[in-house]
């Protein structure tokens, strides 16, 4: 980004590392400098809640607000009966209405944790693409809005391209989604008066879409931003884990172990990933990120206590740092970990503690799970787990026991009173 911006939130989005491309810097600056630009972000339905790989978006919306701009998010209720092909290799398993539903609850409640809605000028709104996509007459929407878009313009984008290019199949389903997301940019235009999208880089196609269409039919001018699509140091997907997706509520994740996920960040990662996701001073973020040896964990640290703190609150970042300085420094079980409960009734005779490794998320199979012991991989209570075939009855479980899957992950297993 060559152009130097005179919005605040533009500067802050530049210096802070989360711009990809945009469509019209200069445009959308002079917006910003004019007065409240509403801007949104899609997110489709697709599970019962967001995980860290939305993070960065949620980051750019707060920050949107706190610099004087309005947030909408906009659920995709009516878009995620569809399912973005973006750079998928097969199609999207199609959700019932209920399911649908349910999962924007779910997403709703991580929204309220960084943004705040209301009535007010910069006040976020929430929002549902179902509010218009569900009454569409499709006679009518392919004489107003079809006769628009070329399919051979369509076909050109990278996301259709690519999947195109592997020979596999791309239903007509699927096609007709990104002429239902750009047709959302034209209803918040004209409904709430959007002047912008922004999204991940994979979604510079769709939003393009957006702008030329609602060009086209109001003749209003409005913009793109786009923020990189991020991988950490070693080339992982951010947000996803050995264990898979690193989710935003507690119900599937603890604080415990969303703590964790950033106390465990690489060396190299730490200076970027404190700019994006907290809000300490870029300055501060530098001198962190440039810490040397094992100094550098007090980046991580700080890192893990400031976006744990956002999301889950002070108190839980709090128990979450006690927790690990009691498991590592000192040994201990730690009041906050991973805990799962057995009633006498479950545990029976005795339950295998490779079935306790699986059940306590340390291991999505038994047959991980015993591979994880026969590699030493495993702990029970601190001393080496060494038989796969242990069996634990009811006494042993009379007081809490801890299972650990190499240095960094532990659990919890106690009978419930």
């Amino acid at each position: 980004m060559t152009y130097t911006p005179k919005s605040e939130f533009l500067n802050v989005m530049q210096e802070r590392g989360y711009v990809a491309d945009c469509t019209d810097y200069q445009g959308l600056d002079e917006a910003l400098v004019k007065g409240v630009v509403p801007a949104y972000i899609g997110y489709d339905a697709t599970a019962a809640s967001l995980h860290v790989g939305h993070l960065m978006n949620i980051m750019v919306l707060r920050w949107l607000q706190k610099l004087g701009g309005k947030p909408i998010t906009l659920m995709g209720g009516g878009t995620t009966k569809v399912g973005d092909p973006s750079f998928r290799s097969d199609e999207r398993p199609l959700l019932s209405p209920e399911q649908i539903d349910a999962n924007i609850a779910g997403m709703g409640n991580v929204f309220a944790k960084y943004l705040t809605y209301g009535d007010g000028a910069t006040d976020a709104l929430m929002l549902n693409n179902a509010e218009w996509l569900d009454s569409l007459n499709y006679l009518e929407f392919l004489r107003d809005i079809g006769r628009h878009f070329s399919v051979n313009r369509m076909l050109s984008f990278e996301s259709v391209k690519s999947r195109l290019d592997r020979e596999q199949s791309l239903s007509f389903l699927e096609f007709n989604y990104m002429i239902l997301q750009a047709y959302d940019f034209l209803e918040l235009n004209r409904r709430y008066g959007c002047v912008l999208q922004m999204g991940g880089s994979d979604q510079w196609g769709n939003i393009i879409n957006g702008i030329d269409l609602t060009r086209r039919v109001l003749d209003n001018e409005i913009y793109g931003l786009t923020t990189p699509l991020l991988t950490t140091s070693d080339g992982r997907k951010m947000g996803k884990s050995a264990n898979g997706a690193t989710w935003l509520n507690d119900k599937m994740l603890s604080p415990y172990e969303f703590w964790q996920f950033w106390r465990n960040t690489t060396d190299a990662d730490v200076g970027r990933f404190l700019k994006l996701y907290t809000e300490l001073s870029v300055e501060e973020c530098d001198r962190l990120g440039a810490l040397g040896g094992s100094e550098i964990n007090e980046g991580k640290i700080i890192l893990a206590n400031e976006v744990t703190a956002l999301l889950h609150g002070a108190e839980a970042a709090a128990a979450a740092q006690a927790t690990a300085r009691e498991v590592f420094e000192k040994g201990g079980v730690g009041d906050d970990l991973p805990t799962l409960e057995l009633t006498p009734e479950e545990v029976g005779d005795g339950i295998s503690v490779a079935q306790l490794i699986v059940r306590s998320g340390l291991a999505k199979t038994g047959k991980e799970a015993k591979r994880l012991i026969a590699d030493n991989g495993a702990r029970i209570d601190d001393a080496p787990l060494t038989d796969a075939g242990l069996m634990l009855d009811r006494a042993a479980l009379a007081s809490p026991v801890k299972l650990s899957a190499g240095k960094k992950r532990h659990a919890l297993i106690k009978l419930a009173n």
